[in-house]
């Protein structure tokens, strides 16, 4: 960082910033290579955490539009990972249920995660790794709504 302006690398919101589009693009290339994306991965961990779920709590859980839970969702039935049926409380809704593949889609994709969380964070020691995900936590939580 020696030809960066120490204005930029003494800003935490410039060196989180530099790290997203670095790990986004990690995240990016590994699901791509495992046949996924971000959004299936959020899909499959909520529906593994919450069970069934109707595609609007899933949109609200997992923070994704509803347009692109919908289109999600289609991707993820038609791949077989999750099933698709009428919710019998709602005959408007769609249930949407994780199938024994989705649940081995989801451990591929964790070992994706994993990896990208090892490269990441490769200079720090175990510690320093789990008190970097406490303090960012405990920043995203002051600034989430309600």
């Amino acid at each position: 960082m020696d030809e960066i302006p120490e204005r930029l690398t003494a800003k935490p919101s410039w060196l989180i910033t530099q790290l997203a589009v670095h790990v986004r693009r990690l995240v990016s290339d590994g699901f791509a290579a495992a046949g996924a994306r971000g959004y299936h991965y959020r899909l499959l961990a909520a529906l593994r955490e919450f069970g069934p779920s109707s595609q609007a709590e899933l949109g609200r859980r997992c923070r994704v539009d509803r347009s692109d839970v919908v289109a999600a969702v289609g991707q993820l039935a038609e791949l077989g990972y999750v099933e698709r049926t009428p919710d019998p409380d709602h005959g408007r809704r769609n249930r949407v249920t994780l199938t024994e593949s989705g649940l081995g889609q989801l451990r591929r994709m964790d070992e994706v995660l994993d990896r990208v969380q090892d490269d990441l964070l490769a200079p720090l020691p175990a510690e320093d790794r789990r008190t970097l995900t406490r303090l960012l936590k405990q920043v995203l939580a002051h600034h989430e709504p309600g």
